[in-house]
């Protein structure tokens, strides 16, 4: 049994299959075990183990017979979750991610107010989901 995993439902899926194509193996060694840019399902695993999966948000809108409802807040929100990788040097990955089309939302910095020497940055994937990097 696998132990509980992120499933991003996503309204871009072409952009966010892309974008986690290209960062997931350098940052967590994450390998591609089905899914295609087209979706509407892709996931990545980690020696035998979920560790991401996007869907399509109409699609599981769909499943749910929620399409009648909004896909997003009408009005810019504060966000519900995130995703967050531990990595090895945070600005080699912050620049990893926005060269795959990922946005900066917080530069890299020093954080020792979270812990001794650790280090974060935050940035959203294509469809803006929030994701932090951090070192320690």
């Amino acid at each position: 049994m696998d132990a509980p995993y992120p499933r991003l439902l996503v309204t871009r899926f072409a952009e966010c299959f892309a974008f986690y194509c290209a960062v997931l193996p350098p940052l967590t060694g994450a390998t591609l075990v089905k899914g295609a840019p087209e979706g509407p399902y892709a996931n990545w695993d980690v020696a035998d183990r979920a560790a991401l999966v996007l869907y399509d948000r109409a699609a599981m809108a769909a499943t749910l017979g929620t399409t009648d409802r909004p896909a997003l807040p009408a009005a810019p929100a504060q966000d519900a979750a995130m995703l967050v990788f531990r990595v090895d040097e945070v600005d080699a990955a912050l620049d990893l991610c926005l060269r795959h089309g990922g946005t900066l939302a917080v530069a890299a910095t020093d954080r020792p107010e979270w812990g001794p020497n650790l280090r974060s940055a935050h940035l959203r994937d294509p469809d803006g989901h929030l994701i932090e990097l951090q070192s320690y």
